[in-house]
C-alpha cells in the first residue's frame, strides 16, 4: 500500500512537472524529508498534513487518497498513534466515514486498541466536537468488557453529556443509561454529573429525580469540602481537586435543585430550609474569585426564589416587590419569576393583568431559550397563562396560549403535554357551556 499511495503522488508531480525541489518549495516539507518519503526504502511514513499538503498543491480534493493513508500507521508490528489519531480525526472533519469503518473495524480486532479510539473520542470532545465525538464513545462503549474501567466509565459521561438535546424522551432514556455510572467517575467529574442528572431532571419534572440527585451533589460537595480542608491542614501531597465549576457552585446547586424540588411539589415551607442556606454561602472555605462571584449569584438566586415561594403560598403583600425585583434580573430569571406569579394568580385568584403589560415586551423575547431548561419553563408559562385567560373569560387569548404552549409540547417530544392540552380544552368546553347557560338565562 507505501506503493500505491507513493506511485499516485508521484504521478501527479510527473503530470505538473515538477521536479521534487519546487514540490518541496510548493508543499513546504523539507527536501531531505521529501526525497525520504516519496523515495526511501523503506520509505519514511508520511503525516496527514503532508498528504494534505500534496492534495492542495496537486489542485485536489479534500481526503485525496486516504483511502490509502492506512498503512502509514497501521502494520502487524505496530501501531503509530501520533499519525493515527491525527488521521481519523482528519476523516471526521473531512467526513470520509469508509475510512473510518476500515481503520475502526482494523482496531477493534485488538481489545487494546480501544484506548485509541478514547483517546480520538476525547481529543474531539475537548475541541467542542461533541456530536462527532459520540460514535466514538459508543465503539469504547459497545466493545470494552469491564464496565469499571475508567475509560468506559468516561465514555458513559461524555455521551451523556454530548447527547443532551430539547427532545424530552431521549433525554430521560439518556438519564436512564447513564446514571448506574455516575458514582464510579472520578469525584470532580461526578460532582458535574450529579449536577447535570439534577438539572435534566428538572427539566423533564421528573421533580422527585432532581431532588434525589440534588442530595447526592450537596452531600458530595460537602464531603469533598471537608476533604480538602483536612489535606492543606495536614499539609499532604497530592493535587487539588479541579472541577468544572468551584466547588462552592456544586454545594449551592445541591440546595438549590432539592428546593427547587419541593417547590414543584407545593412543599414550599420545606423548601425555605434549603432556600435560606445558599442565601448566604461566605462561610464557604477555599473560595477563590470565581468561588465568590458564585456566591453573590446565589444570594440573588435565593432572594428571587424566597419571593417565589410567598407569592406561591398566597402571600401577595409581596407580590409588588417581587415585581420590582424580578425587572432588575435577566430575562431568563425573569421567566422562572412569571411562572410562579401566574400560577399563584391561577391558585388564589387575583389579577396579573397590569404585570402582564409591563413585562410585554419581555414575554414576547421569551421565544429566545432554546436549551431544555428555558423551553420547559416556557412551556410551564404559557400553560399557566393559558389557563388564567380562560379564568379571565379572555377565550381567545386563552387558545392562542394553548396553542402556544402546544407548539413548544410539540418541538420537546413532551407527549404528556398533549395530553394536558387535550384536558385543557375539555375545561375550556365546558367553560363555554356555562357560559352560554348564563346567557341563556339572562336573555
Amino acid at each position: 500500500m507505501h506503493r500505491w499511495l507513493r506511485s499516485e503522488i508521484e504521478k501527479c508531480r510527473r503530470k505538473h512537472g515538477y521536479t521534487l525541489s519546487k514540490l518541496s518549495e510548493l508543499t513546504g516539507i523539507n527536501p531531505g524529508s521529501l526525497s525520504e518519503i516519496l523515495n526511501g526504502n523503506p520509505p519514511r511514513a508520511m503525516t496527514i498534513g503532508q498528504l494534505d499538503a500534496f492534495a492542495k498543491v496537486f489542485g485536489r480534493e479534500q481526503g485525496w487518497l486516504y483511502e490509502l493513508y492506512p498503512e502509514e500507521c497501521l502494520s502487524e508490528q505496530r501501531i503509530s498513534r501520533p499519525r493515527l489519531i491525527p488521521y481519523l480525526a482528519r476523516c471526521v472533519e473531512v467526513g470520509r466515514k469508509d475510512c473510518i469503518e476500515t481503520v475502526v473495524s482494523i482496531l477493534l480486532e485488538n481489545p487494546k486498541n480501544i484506548l485509541i479510539l478514547f483517546a480520538l473520542a476525547e481529543q474531539l470532545y475537548e475541541k467542542g466536537q461533541l456530536k462527532e465525538s459520540v460514535p466514538f464513545y459508543e465503539y469504547v462503549i459497545e466493545n470494552e468488557k469491564d464496565s469499571y474501567s475508567d475509560h468506559f466509565v468516561m465514555s458513559q459521561y461524555r455521551l451523556f453529556r454530548a447527547v443532551l438535546g430539547t427532545n424530552a424522551e431521549e433525554n430521560w432514556e439518556n438519564v436512564i443509561r447513564f446514571s448506574p455510572y455516575r458514582n464510579r467517575l472520578p469525584e470532580n467529574y461526578q460532582l458535574d454529573a450529579l449536577f447535570q442528572l439534577a438539572r435534566v431532571c428538572f427539566a423533564l419534572q421528573k421533580w422527585n429525580k432532581s431532588g434525589e440527585y440534588g442530595d447526592e451533589l450537596r452531600l458530595l460537595a460537602e464531603t469533598v469540602h471537608m476533604h480538602e480542608l483536612d489535606r492543606l491542614k495536614r499539609n499532604k501531597k497530592g493535587e487539588p481537586l479541579k472541577p468544572e465549576r468551584p466547588l462552592v457552585y456544586y454545594y449551592g446547586m445541591g440546595h438549590l435543585y432539592k428546593g427547587a424540588a419541593l417547590e414543584m411539589q407545593g412543599l414550599y415551607e420545606e423548601a425555605k430550609q434549603y432556600v435560606r442556606v445558599y442565601a448566604d454561602l461566605g462561610w464557604f472555605e477555599l473560595l477563590d474569585e470565581d468561588g465568590r462571584k458564585e456566591v453573590e449569584r446565589f444570594k440573588v438566586w435565593a432572594k428571587a426564589n424566597s419571593y417565589t415561594l410567598e407569592v406561591l403560598s398566597g402571600n401577595t403583600d409581596v407580590l409588588e416587590e417581587y415585581v420590582d425585583y424580578l425587572e432588575s434580573l435577566p430575562t431568563n430569571e425573569l421567566l422562572a419569576g412569571m411562572i410562579s406569579i401566574m400560577k399563584s394568580a391561577n391558585t388564589y385568584h387575583f389579577c396579573v393583568d397590569e404585570i402582564l403589560d409591563r413585562f410585554s415586551s419581555q414575554i414576547a423575547s421569551f421565544d429566545q431559550f432554546t436549551e431544555a431548561i428555558g423551553l420547559d419553563r416556557h412551556l410551564q408559562f404559557r400553560y399557566q397563562t393559558a389557563i388564567y385567560e380562560f379564568g379571565k373569560g379572555r377565550i381567545e387569548r386563552g387558545i392562542e396560549e394553548s396553542i402556544y404552549y402546544l407548539s413548544l409540547a410539540d418541538l420537546m417530544n413532551r407527549h404528556d403535554e398533549a395530553l394536558t392540552y387535550i384536558a385543557l380544552f375539555g375545561w375550556l368546553g365546558n367553560l363555554n357551556k356555562r357560559i352560554g347557560n348564563q346567557n341563556e338565562l339572562g336573555g
